[in-house]
């Protein structure tokens, strides 16, 4: 990207390993609101898979960054979690799998460069499962359409209203 151009202000990034059943429930949440909705100009959907400082540029100087992704909170699974502004580097700071860390890294990059999103949100469900499986558990499979809810609300809030095509 030259300096000139600006990224989309809103950026929404589904992460997860669609191999390890419920870690791949950022990925999923993001084919569905792909699926069923259509954005206005300014948002922009991203398969981040477990991609870590790949995503630098895709991230870099946004308005906003939403990611989509499972959440080990510690509270009972299917929890829907929302964490925003000093909550998220918590989250990214006990986090084991390799894409939050390299994500962890790409925030920490950016606000030393100072091209850091100007708010993060992470919104997610707590697993049930992270076995092999091309599959979401029955219990995150049953709540993955209260966390695309969840996201249409938040970006609706942002000022980027998806329309249903339902």
């Amino acid at each position: 990207m030259k300096d000139s151009e600006s990224p989309c202000p809103v950026l929404v990034l589904g992460m997860g390993n669609i191999l390890l059943e419920d870690e791949g429930l950022g990925i999923r949440a993001l084919a569905v609101l792909q699926r069923d909705y259509e954005f206005p100009p300014g948002v922009e959907l991203l398969d981040g898979g477990t991609t870590g400082m790949g995503l630098l540029d895709d991230i870099s100087r946004r308005r906003h960054l939403v990611v989509l992704d499972a959440v080990q909170t510690g509270a009972p699974p299917g929890t829907l979690v929302t964490m925003r502004g000093d909550e998220v580097p918590v989250y990214f700071g006990i986090r084991v799998t390799p894409h939050q860390l390299g994500l962890s890294d790409v925030l920490a990059t950016l606000e030393l460069s100072g091209e850091q999103p100007g708010s993060v949100t992470v919104l997610g469900l707590v697993p049930a499962s992270l076995e092999m499986s091309l599959e979401l558990s029955g219990p995150i499979e049953a709540k993955l359409p209260e966390l695309v809810a969840l996201t249409v609300t938040e970006l609706t809030q942002l000022g980027y209203a998806p329309i249903s095509r339902g």
